[in-house]
């Protein structure tokens, strides 16, 4: 279905009636604007902000280059994905690696500017890795991934050479210059709005766009909408057909299938799987399943009863699965209960060996410290109510007949990441993580290492630690790889500090729209969208 100006234009009033801040958006045709809309709520500009939340990562894609990027390939089920085996140029226009896996030399792309016209220079690169591996938290654990942690592994050598200097090879370095983390900051606009207290200027990045991406934002109104502005000087790829984006924020989801289903907007963004499945024979949806991505039920070891394994075990025997997976997904996704106990290779995510059986539940229950039960909280973020609340129901119900009774707590996206993340202050929660480089030690860096940001749970076991160290690095074809891995696999489906749910699939409607591609960060790659009249 494509929208005509006309349409563009008259329906662009019904919107305005729904949406009041649109009002100050002035109308254009549909060839020049697209008008994006989603659930989530970005809360800064600046991915290297403490706090920042996972629906802010679009601005480092859209706004600002990387070395690299990952290449395209179809994806399961239609549309476009990213590719992972294949790296391009982005900002780079060439690279070598030395013999030994430990000199990786970059040559800038010579014609490269900044947003104000300034040349990109490897200085510039330099300041905005300096900063990435400085900042701490997120980014900073983001970049030791791939190898690297400190200012002197990096070196400007000339205005177009850019070197890396690793510890150790590792099969993580160049694919985590591709992940969103490593973007290009105009380093001399940000010098300028740095001081002795905030020397990496993020309050200014805050609330400023200053790299050399395909789009600069225009226009911030938090909790309403980002306008995304094309930049003509852009020459990390093909320069993007539609001149404007917006994104819009409408909490609702029955707001955003209206309005979708209408042709008021031309793309609604993860979308619940219901409206996904009732919405494809309308429009064009896409659901394309997450890579090392798991939903699941966390248990906060830093709160006693959780730490007790039977009392884990009583509740991965507790929850009902099946309902779930019917009630939050609308059976989309892969489900991760009911497999074999015996690990026999390394896929991942995997089906665990537990699914409901409520008498074994209560054997677990009756053998721990806890046997007449407890109370607690169950956390689910406002952004991702439309499976967490289904989910959050079916197991506050399940767990009730163990005798814990489990307050529902609505926590606002804006807020979830801080106090699940960093803070990692909730006792029992729902949570989900997806592995940006597609390996299992990978996601264990992440989701079980001791302090990381994803390991919600406050997991610790020293085995882990000792072999997700030994893995993240070693090649896959090590034949110490694969025993390794599968004695991580054995550690964790055994102490539970998260209980595998299903594996989610990210749903997108399209109306009127064409280009959409897959990541894996799972946020809207706004540079190869085009209307579906051009």
């Amino acid at each position: 279905m494509s929208i005509s100006r006309r349409h563009f234009l008259a329906t662009g009033a019904a919107v305005m009636g729904t949406l009041p801040f649109a009002r100050a958006i002035p109308a254009l045709a549909a060839s020049d604007t697209l008008v994006a809309v989603s659930g989530q709520t970005i809360n800064s500009l600046d991915l290297h902000r403490t706090g920042t939340n996972r629906a802010s990562y679009q601005i480092a894609i859209n706004c600002y280059d990387r070395l690299v990027t990952f290449g395209t390939k179809e994806a399961p089920g239609g549309g476009l994905s990213y590719d992972y085996s294949t790296i391009e140029p982005e900002l780079a226009e060439s690279w070598t690696i030395s013999d030994d896996g430990l000199v990786i030399t970059f040559k800038l792309k010579p014609d490269a500017i900044f947003q104000d016209g300034s040349k990109v220079t490897a200085e510039d690169v330099k300041w905005s890795f300096d900063r990435a591996v400085s900042v701490g938290g997120f980014p900073s654990t983001q970049m030791k991934a791939g190898g690297f942690e400190r200012p002197d592994q990096f070196e400007a050598v000339d205005a177009e050479t850019f070197v890396v200097r690793l510890d150790k090879p590792s099969k993580l370095s160049l694919p985590d210059l591709a992940v969103p983390v490593p973007f290009i900051i105009n380093s001399k606009l940000a010098k300028e709005q740095a001081t002795s207290d905030d020397p990496w200027a993020t309050e200014y990045l805050h609330q400023n766009t200053i790299g050399s991406g395909a789009y600069k934002v225009t226009r911030w109104d938090s909790g309403q909408q980002v306008v995304f502005e094309r930049f003509d000087g852009w020459v990390g790829g093909p320069l993007p057909q539609v001149r404007r984006i917006i994104m819009r924020e409408v909490p609702s989801a029955a707001t955003q299938r209206a309005l979708v289903e209408r042709g008021d907007v031309h793309i609604a963004f993860d979308i619940p799987d219901k409206d996904a499945a009732e919405l494809a024979d309308k429009v064009t949806v896409y659901s394309t399943p997450i890579e090392n991505c798991i939903h699941a039920l966390c248990l906060n070891t830093k709160f006693e009863p959780f730490q007790d394994p039977d009392v884990r075990k009583a509740i991965a025997y507790a929850v009902p699965y099946e309902a779930i997976f019917q009630a939050a997904a609308y059976g989309r996704g892969a489900p991760l209960w009911g497999g074999e106990a015996e690990i026999s290779d390394i896929a991942w995510p995997r089906k665990t060996r537990y699914a409901t059986d409520v008498d074994k539940a209560k054997e677990h229950m009756a053998k721990s410290k806890y046997p007449d039960g407890f109370d607690t909280t169950l956390s689910i973020s406002t952004d991702l109510a439309y499976w967490m609340e289904p989910a959050a129901l079916l197991i506050q119900e399940a767990v009730a007949k163990l005798g814990i009774k489990a307050e529902v707590e609505k926590i606002p996206g804006a807020n979830w990441r801080t106090a699940s993340l960093v803070e990692k202050r909730l006792p029992f929660h729902l949570e989900n993580f997806g592995g940006w480089l597609n390996t299992p030690d990978y996601y264990f860096f992440w989701a079980y290492q001791d302090g990381h940001l994803f390991n919600s749970s406050n997991y610790f076991n020293e085995e882990v630690e000792q072999l997700t160290n030994e893995t993240l690095h070693m090649a896959m074809d090590d034949p110490e790889y694969a025993p390794k891995i599968k004695r991580m696999f054995e550690i964790v489906l055994e102490d539970l500090p998260r209980i595998p749910l299903w594996q989610p699939a990210l749903n997108v409607a399209i109306n009127g729209a064409d280009g959409y591609e897959f990541w894996f960060h799972r946020q809207l790659d706004v540079r190869p969208l085009q209307s579906a009249e051009s």
